[in-house]
């Protein structure tokens, strides 16, 4: 064959690989609104950057009278850029073979995330797949066992995402479980076993939404971070998560200028506490006061909202924040919220981002339940990522502050390097409505006005313990500050922790309570 036959072979095999899944899927899927995977990357990264990796594997299988050309094997991988940083992506090609792994499939993905913990770079994967290749049997289970393996690697080395944008059955709802990020769109699903599966078996009648729908694995489950109306919207999402992550465990997260200045005093942080520490407000106020240009990443917004958590900037800083939520069960911790917090201060602590720990608790939520439920292991999950972190650990006392919820929060004791507490905190080991019962009962029952002895004795018990002043005085408080200066105050002790380093017993690792 001539030079000139072999380029212009190339070409035509080039153009047929690029074509799989363009033309077709616009006439085959049912909703035009559903972008090709190579439109998914391009609305990803930035402009022109993509650099496309395997385009002509294929698969080898030939079994059931298989010998169908899949190309690129269902799969785009490469690398590009996001705001300038690298990342390395891939995006199943539904309209090739279902998006469906086999063994040259989860070979091109392996090789991805191998490449991005080599270089450095985080990784991102658009999953849209009827799950494994049956005709290649157990090839298709070892290559999902290769991606497996790959990605717990991976973890705690670079940010792993995944974003579903289709389906994601069987084995494949394993993958996102191992990543740090899980983002799903509107019309998108993700089980383990699929209905029919399960009508066979236990005779219940389940939709593929009721049963992993993406509100349902964001609300319920909790096994989804983000949940967007469409893909452009998802992806979006996905380029702004980035913005506020290192590219890995030996970086620093991206400073980002802002205008904002740290002198900027918020007089709504004067009057968002009530008088009444029952009252609910919304501490989602006070996180946006405190963030460079109000600008705050909420992460499992709908799961555990008693609990909240994201990314905020200070000075230019990522920040992660871990918030008692007083709209939701008085802020109280459960077994879900401890999960949900739990899981956010380990990625941050994997990938040297400073955590923040705003504090407005009654304690925790009481009940058989949630003990049956396994609280006390659960419970512990917190503290135990909590105490293993080594980043700069900033905590924020706004009210509420009683009993062990206290230091599930990251109290002193936890290693929490600089505590602020507002005027109106209250630190003790419990509400004083019950510790006025329990250590002044005789004196109360004797009374000839029991109602406004104990009234009286809840005031005491306030001002004499639950107050920031006495734990100021035993050091557990480094700081009483003016609520509408929190935000200067929280920027200088960050910058007097960013150099902070902290040596811990060499060991393998730890065994936190799963």
């Amino acid at each position: 064959m001539s030079k000139e036959a072999k380029m212009a072979d190339f070409v035509t095999r080039k153009a047929r690989f690029l074509a799989a899944g363009q033309t077709e899927s616009k006439e085959k899927q049912p909703d035009s609104s559903k972008m090709t995977a190579r439109e998914r990357l391009a609305w990803l990264l930035d402009a022109g950057s993509f650099v496309e990796l395997d385009q002509f594997v294929m698969q080898r299988n030939m079994s059931f009278g298989l010998a169908e050309e899949f190309p690129g094997e269902g799969v785009v991988t490469g690398y590009g850029t996001i705001d300038g940083r690298l990342v390395y992506v891939y995006a199943q090609n539904y309209m090739v073979a279902g998006g469906s792994l086999g063994e040259m499939h989860a070979a091109k993905i392996s090789k991805v995330i191998d490449m991005a913990v080599a270089v450095g770079a985080p990784v991102i994967g658009i999953d849209d797949s009827d799950g494994a290749r049956i005709s290649e049997g157990i090839d298709a289970l070892h290559g999902y066992g290769n991606i497996f393996r790959r990605h717990a690697i991976a973890s705690g080395v670079v940010p792993q995402i995944s974003v579903i944008m289709g389906n994601c059955a069987g084995s494949a709802a394993f993958l996102p479980g191992l990543t740090d990020f899980v983002f799903m769109i509107k019309d998108s699903q993700m089980f383990v076993v699929g209905p029919q599966v399960i009508k066979a078996v236990t005779g219940d009648d389940l939709s593929a939404t009721d049963l992993g729908g993406a509100l349902v694995q964001n609300s319920i489950s909790g096994n989804a971070h983000f949940f967007a109306a469409d893909e452009k919207q998802c992806l979006a999402q996905v380029r702004a998560l980035v913005g506020f992550l290192p590219s890995n465990n030996l970086a620093m997260p991206p400073l980002v200028a802002s205008n904002d200045s740290l002198e900027r005093a918020d007089e709504l942080l004067k009057e968002i506490i009530p008088e009444d520490e029952n009252l609910p407000y919304d501490v989602k106020e006070i996180i946006a006061a405190l963030a460079d240009d109000k600008n705050f990443l909420e992460v499992q917004p709908l799961f555990a909202a008693n609990i909240v958590v994201g990314f905020i900037r200070i000075n230019g800083i990522s920040v992660g924040v871990v918030a008692n939520q007083p709209l939701v069960l008085a802020g109280s911790l459960d077994s879900k919220a401890a999960l949900k917090a739990g899981r956010f201060v380990r990625f941050c602590d994997a990938f040297n981002i400073p955590l923040l720990s705003i504090v407005d608790t009654a304690g925790f939520v009481p009940g058989m339940a949630e003990e049956q439920g396994g609280f006390g292991r659960h419970g512990a999950k917190l503290l135990y990522a909590f105490a293993e972190a080594t980043v700069p650990k900033l905590v924020l006392i706004t009210n509420k502050a009683y009993g062990g919820a206290y230091l599930a929060m990251c109290g002193k004791s936890l290693g929490a390097d600089t505590v602020l507490a507002w005027p109106t905190a209250k630190i003790a080991v419990m509400r004083p409505q019950a510790a006025a019962n329990i250590l002044f009962r005789d004196e109360i029952n004797g009374s000839a006005d029991p109602v406004a002895k104990k009234q009286e004795k809840i005031v005491e018990y306030e001002e004499c313990f639950a107050t920031p002043y006495v734990a100021a005085g035993r050091g557990y408080v480094d700081m009483i500050v003016e609520p509408a200066k929190s935000r200067y105050y929280l920027a200088r002790a960050l910058e007097g922790l960013l150099g902070k380093k902290e040596a811990r017993p060499g060991k393998k690792h730890g065994n936190i309570p799963l």
